[in-house]
Parts: C-alpha cells; structure tokens; sequence
C-alpha cells in the first residue's frame, strides 16, 4: 500500500512595523512617523506597499501605548491586513518582541516575519518580491543591504581621524529584515540590546544572508531626508505623485 504524502501549507509572511519612538533628531513636534509626507503620514507609503504586497498576508504596526496620533488619521484604504499593535516599548527590540508576542496566536513557528523600518517610506514593491523570493528556501534568513560606496573614517574623542577603515565587504544594513517566527522571537528575547534583528540572530550565533536592495530604500532621519524621500516617490519610475 502506497504512503499517503503529507502537504504541508506554505509558510505565511506577516509584517511588523515598529513605530513606538519619537524621532527625536528630527528636531519635530510630532513623531517622525506621523510627520507629512507628499500629503499622508510618512509611515503612510511604506505600509501601503506592504499591504499591497500579495506575498505578505498581515501587516502589524507596534505603536506606543500612549499612541494618540496613530487614531486621528484615516488608515482604512490600506485594507484589512492592516492591524494596529499598542504594545510598543522603548527599544526597537522591544517593540518587535511585543509584537511578536502579540501574534503569537497566528503566527506557525515557520512563519516568515518581515521587520521593516516606520521611517523608510521609500520601500518598493520590488524590495519585498526580491527579499522574498531570494529567502525562500534559506535556512536562517536575511535583510535588504547595499554595499558600503564611501570611504569610511574612524574618529577620535575630539573628531580626528583615527583610521581609514577598509571598506571591502561591508554593507549598510536596511529592511526589511526577514526571519522565521520562532527563530527572531527566540533571538530577541536573549539579546535585547541590539540596533537590528539581523545582529539578535548573529548572536545566536546564526549568519543571515544580504540581499542587495538599492539607495532608494533610503531612512529619514534628519530633516533633509524628508526632501529626499518626497524627490524619490515623485520620481520613481512607475510612479504617480
């Protein structure tokens, strides 16, 4: 009698968008991601493309509790995967840890989980479908990243330059970043001090893999930033301002 194969479903990917902090070198009133951009909040276009991605079947955005802008703007064109968490705390890392406690009733062990940055409004279509489709069949995962172009210069306490440092094989990190379920939530709650999910899972002691991404995924972080994120979505090919 011939085995009955068992099929197992493919592994969903959800999204989680951190967006508890204030953005404080932005030098604005309000936090950086609820700051305008071409006429939406700038946290705005980047979920609009992850909730427009067919690969991503939810996009959880971790807010801070005390959240009272996120409520005051009309979120509903971006459809139903999108899902407010108030569960954010005062790191990056803690907010993707609460968020992904919060999803742990939907979430499998094996569910793909796309950390992607509130102030990178930048993000194309084309950066989850490469991230994705590169990071399939992966046995840790990985993160968008675009090779360092400039020379690099370490400094003194005084701002001196202490050194050139070579800049063969370095990379400039972005996201998302893209880690199974069990394996990110595991590697944050060990290593909470960290700047990114990729370097909790390195101190797993695990290499995730880069995927080069392009300049356009750019972060605002200073108030010129915000010019250069409006000149990118006005001119990106494709695009309609």
């Amino acid at each position: 009698m011939r085995a009955m194969q068992i099929t197992h479903p493919r592994p969903r990917h959800f999204a989680i968008v951190p967006a508890a902090g204030s953005g404080s070198r932005m030098g604005a009133v309000r936090p950086k991601q609820y700051l305008s951009l071409l006429g939406q909040p700038l946290i705005h276009h980047a979920l609009a493309v992850l909730c427009g991605a067919p690969e991503i079947d939810a996009v959880y955005v971790v807010l801070s509790v005390a959240d009272e802008e996120w409520a005051r703007h009309d979120w509903s064109a971006l459809g139903p995967k999108l899902k407010p968490l108030f569960c954010g705390g005062a790191t990056r890392a803690d907010s993707v840890l609460g968020g992904l406690r919060a999803i742990a009733g939907e979430a499998a062990a094996s569910d793909w989980v796309l950390v992607h940055d509130a102030a990178r409004p930048c993000l194309a279509p084309w950066h989850i479908d490469k991230l994705v489709r590169e990071l399939a069949h992966d046995e840790v995962g990985g993160l968008l990243a675009v090779p360092v172009a400039d020379t690099l210069k370490r400094a003194d306490a005084h701002r001196h330059v202490a050194a050139t440092v070579p800049r063969d094989s370095l990379w400039q990190a972005q996201t998302p970043q893209m880690f199974r379920y069990v394996m990110l939530r595991r590697a944050l709650e060990s290593a909470t001090d960290v700047t990114d999910e990729a370097s909790a899972i390195e101190a797993a002691g695990l290499r995730p893999r880069l995927v080069q991404g392009d300049a356009t995924n750019l972060k605002v972080t200073y108030p010129l930033d915000l010019h250069l994120a409006e000149w990118i979505l006005q001119n990106r090919e494709g695009v309609t301002p």
